[in-house]
């Protein structure tokens, strides 16, 4: 039987309008061992993270007010990584399409089972797991262009700035550092994220690439760190082979 992989329970928020779902999808994830907050409003998620803030949100798109979308997208912009897996409708293709470029983790099309949403909660905070609490300069960093890349705390730093990555984009450039100057395909990092081989997961890949160049590269429209390899996929270039 699946459950969260932690000696601490996880705490989720499961944000969704639909009072038998939530408390169904609640009671189950308790079950489980997560601990669950829950709530009907993106208003009231957004409010509840400047007090609060979860390992996960469970976060239904088609909310009243405020939609999925637009919360993720203010988190995203504000700068938080919390991990998101968007609850979408079973034909809303174009809503994960767009929530995955905003920065969602992972996305589940309902109807779906409790079960299949705890494998994917699983999925996600395995992807998200670090060991925190040392210093920078004692965690496994990588220079990447101007910011060091410290994997342990899966985020970026360049002085006194700090940018910190969201699962898949952690992923990606912990799998593109790993092979400096060897192209890397779609498909090896769409696995390496953990995320399903399917067509709207491989796009989300290419939109993360977009995120990590607009945080990486002084110009992010033509690309030096992380190189486009036609027919192929992509490939980190580091500073040295730049100079050489």
């Amino acid at each position: 039987m699946p459950s969260v992989e932690s000696a601490k329970p996880f705490h989720a928020y499961i944000v969704e309008d639909d009072d038998a779902l939530r408390d169904m999808l609640c009671a189950y994830l308790g079950r489980h061992g997560l601990e669950v907050t829950s709530m009907r409003s993106a208003e009231e998620l957004l409010q509840r993270m400047h007090r609060q803030r979860p390992d996960l949100i469970v976060l239904d798109v088609g909310l009243p007010g405020m939609s999925g979308l637009q919360a993720c997208q203010r988190m995203r912009a504000e700068g938080d990584r919390v991990p998101i897996i968007l609850l979408t409708a079973f034909s809303e293709e174009v809503d994960r399409i767009i929530g995955l470029e905003m920065g969602a983790d992972d996305y589940l099309g309902k109807p779906f089972s409790a079960r299949e949403l705890l494998a994917r909660i699983n999925a996600v905070m395995r992807r998200a797991s670090f060991i925190p609490g040392a210093p920078i300069e004692a965690r496994r960093t990588v220079r990447v262009g101007p910011f060091l890349f410290a994997l342990d705390s899966r985020s970026l730093h360049r002085g006194e700035e700090v940018r910190v990555l969201n699962t898949v984009e952690y992923a990606l450039l912990a799998e593109l550092t790993a092979n400096p100057s060897v192209p890397v395909s779609r498909e090896r990092l769409l696995a390496v994220s953990h995320s399903r081989g399917d067509e709207v997961m491989l796009r989300a890949v290419d939109a993360a690439i977009m995120r990590l160049r607009k945080l990486i590269e002084p110009e992010p429209a033509s690309p030096r760190f992380i190189q486009t390899v036609r027919s192929h996929g992509y490939m980190f270039v580091p500073m040295d082979a730049l100079l050489a």
